[in-house]
């Protein structure tokens, strides 16, 4: 199991929590997701460590940027 933690720019409501756990949780082997609206964080628990780039573009179809 792995857990990776990303911060995300733009989100502002529980409708952005919602997006953007949707978009995050469909990658393959993705088995669970966590985002603090407060802190703009988002933890990603997984079979294996999931690829950047895949969370980055779940991100942006999400409508939201992955702070890097």
């Amino acid at each position: 199991m792995a857990t990776q933690t990303y911060t995300v720019t733009g989100m502002t409501c529980s409708h952005c929590v919602s997006s953007v756990s949707a978009e995050v949780g469909a990658i393959p082997g993705v088995t669970d997701v966590q985002v603090d609206l407060a802190s703009g964080t988002v933890t990603v628990n997984s079979d294996q460590p999931v690829d950047e780039t895949a969370v980055a573009a779940a991100v942006d179809e999400a409508g939201y940027e992955l702070a890097r």
